[in-house]
């Protein structure tokens, strides 16, 4: 959602848009975050803070590399283990 100059988005979930199923992967919500900066003419470039949420953080080593390989520059992350 775009306010002013920035984009808030949230809720990104593995949901492949053209067959409308939850993949559950990490690239799929990369892919998808990817084509929605991409709508407003923007990349990972000026993302300045990422919040991830896991159910089990045994999956962090695993979900952290494949989120290393697209933002061009590194902003703050958070990252939590919900219930």
């Amino acid at each position: 959602m775009p306010c002013g100059d920035y984009v808030f988005a949230s809720g990104q979930i593995g949901l492949d848009p053209a067959t409308g199923t939850v993949a559950g992967e990490t690239v799929q919500v990369m892919e998808n975050l990817q084509a929605l900066l991409a709508e407003g003419g923007l990349d990972f470039s000026g993302a300045v803070q990422t919040r991830i949420y896991f159910t089990g953080l045994a999956d962090f080593e695993g979900v952290n590399a494949v989120y290393a390989e697209y933002p061009a520059t590194h902003p703050t992350q958070a990252t939590m283990q919900v219930a």
